[in-house]
């Protein structure tokens, strides 16, 4: 869990990074939120997928659709990232988009 969770905030942060200099964003606050629902959800996503093992693509991707909205949530309910609620949406598409892709790949 604390490898994937790693790589996950990583892999994220760069978007956040890229998102927020590109948009002209407060790079602390979404950065720090991305963060802390990373803590959240990551943890979700690895109870589900060892509840649910024996249908793990299915679970999995039930998951990541469940962990880009609560995140797309999170980042527009924090008013100090100042993104509207499409903005949200769109970074934490890029951002599960690019952790989720490089995961697959890992040997984890």
């Amino acid at each position: 869990l604390s490898f994937t969770l790693l790589i996950t905030i990583l892999v994220e942060s760069v978007v956040v990074i890229g998102y927020s200099f590109g948009r002209r964003k407060p790079l602390r606050s979404i950065l720090l939120t991305s963060i802390c629902g990373n803590l959240l959800t990551q943890s979700l996503l690895w109870i589900v997928l060892n509840l649910f093992f024996s249908h793990y693509l299915i679970a999995f991707l039930v998951a990541e659709i469940f962990i880009w909205l609560v995140e797309s949530l999170l980042f527009y309910f924090v008013r100090a990232n100042r993104l509207r609620f499409g903005e949200a949406f769109l970074l934490s598409l890029g951002m599960n988009l690019a952790s989720c892709t490089l995961g697959w790949f890992l040997p984890v």
